[in-house]
């Protein structure tokens, strides 16, 4: 099955600007909504009112997520909120969907202390990966925040809250409790930024969105034998389809190659020089 897409918006062609805040389907129930630099996962059939987001993207993007649900959903909030990680770029619209939705979140347990205001992640490097993006790194936010009591470890069975067939697998590297969703009837993956599909670290990469499978964000990427070891499990998984937390969508022989290229020389591809 290709990757499904409202064929007038033709999302895995158009440029940056033009795909911000756009959204399309992967599956029937997976819809991706870029929001500027990261993508939001959307796990729910249209019309259903029953769904899952995964992650909350930057600040700015809870209105075009809360726009999606209205769409897509009816306006019904989601069942929960899944986090992929804490980095800002991905729970930054938290505070005003949770205006929203009287909803629980979900992160893996070594990943709260980030979320519940105990210990901030290291800042990030400029000096590693190249490119504009790492150069301006310090400029992201690296704080913890404070989800208190809205904020739940994920089940010690890998089962994902409200998620029926899917299982969250642990893959640190760039965060200590970074995970990634995958669905055994049809290997579709959510892998967060424990891989992504674009160079995040140039600035004309995430730009134009050419698509190439790259490690995570070498900027705050701070265990990289974990990301590796990491990467070598999700590619054993041999998913079909991954949504990743940057860059476009990908699918059949072209994920599974790059997967493998970037399994087998990650050292080379990912690893930074210093």
């Amino acid at each position: 099955m290709d990757i499904q897409g409202n064929q007038e918006q033709q999302p895995l062609f158009q440029p940056f600007f033009a795909q911000a805040e756009k959204g399309y389907e992967v599956l029937p129930d997976l819809f991706v909504l870029r929001t500027m630099i990261v993508n939001v996962c959307f796990v729910g059939e249209r019309g259903s009112d029953h769904w899952v987001l995964i992650d909350a993207g930057v600040g700015p993007a809870a209105e075009s997520i809360l726009q999606t649900a209205e769409e897509r959903f009816r306006g019904i909030p989601p069942k929960a909120i899944i986090l992929t990680h804490g980095h800002f770029d991905h729970v930054g619209a938290l505070s005003e969907l949770l205006e929203h939705w009287d909803v629980p979140i979900f992160a893996q347990e070594e990943e709260l202390p980030f979320l519940t205001g105990k210990e901030d992640y290291p800042p990030a490097d400029p000096t590693v990966g190249g490119g504009l993006m790492s150069l301006i790194s310090p400029l992201y936010p690296n704080e913890a925040i404070n989800l208190e009591n809205r904020i739940h470890a994920l089940p010690i069975d890998h089962k994902v809250p409200y998620m029926d067939g899917w299982r969250w697998v642990h893959t640190p590297g760039h965060t200590p409790g970074h995970i990634s969703l995958f669905r055994h009837e049809d290997s579709a993956l959510i892998a967060g930024d424990a891989f992504i599909t674009v160079k995040q670290e140039s600035a004309l990469a995430v730009i134009t969105q050419e698509k190439e499978i790259h490690g995570p964000p070498a900027y705050f990427t701070t265990v990289w034998k974990a990301a590796w070891h990491s990467v070598r499990i999700l590619e054993a998984l041999k998913p079909a389809y991954a949504i990743t937390g940057h860059g476009f969508a990908i699918e059949g022989e072209e994920l599974t190659k790059g997967l493998e290229n970037l399994s087998c020389n990650f050292k080379e591809i990912a690893i930074p020089n210093n």
